[in-house]
């Protein structure tokens, strides 16, 4: 055996381990935050229930590990979501775009209230369209305008996406701009 070749068979070592990134995950019940979650975990979509409290997820991406800490979405927990936000690094908010106008002026409030919480203003949000194959979903477009997200998050890293479970494609994608953002916001220098 050559120098070259045992060289390259002993000496290749462990891959670079991967960064691991610990989000909150938001929104009203019935917006699909734990069908996309376990989706994304090819677990199994049987038996799914509404999440009372809150589920955390290790969600496992080529480029990195999402922590994805999910809290429940009904009125009655929602009034404890900021007890969960400290030590986020990100925020995904997942919105059911077919709903009914009175949920997504719920679902607009509780978005506007996370984009200016103290610990969350700073992070990147992904926001998600979900249940775009349903008929009476709304397009992006007219989410970014309800929701007033340009004049709202000006100045904020953030991402508006339409997605559905159909497309899981979308979803990782969507996730992986994601990342991108967590990466950069790695990158960026600290001051003293």
């Amino acid at each position: 055996m050559d120098y070259m070749c045992f060289r390259a068979l002993c000496c290749k070592g462990p891959p670079p381990p991967r960064p691991e990134y610990d989000i909150v995950c938001i929104g009203l019940t019935g917006s699909g935050k734990t069908s996309l979650l376990t989706e994304l975990c090819s677990e199994s979509l049987d038996n799914i229930v509404p999440t009372t409290g809150f589920s955390i997820k290790a969600v496992p991406f080529q480029s990195a590990i999402l922590n994805v800490k999910e809290l429940g979405g009904a009125a009655n927990i929602r009034k404890y979501w900021s007890r969960y936000y400290q030590g986020s690094q990100g925020v995904i908010f997942v919105l059911d775009s077919a709903s009914s106008e009175e949920d997504l002026e719920t679902a607009r409030n509780e978005l506007h209230s996370a984009l200016q919480h103290p610990q969350l203003c700073t992070l990147p949000f992904l926001i998600l369209a979900n249940h775009q194959d349903k008929p009476a979903a709304r397009s992006v477009q007219e989410i970014k305008k309800y929701f007033e997200l340009e004049p709202l998050a000006r100045g904020k890293r953030w991402i508006l996406q339409p997605t559905s479970l159909d497309n899981m494609e979308d979803v990782k994608d969507s996730f992986s701009m994601l990342i991108n953002l967590l990466d950069e916001r790695e990158l960026e220098p600290v001051q003293i």
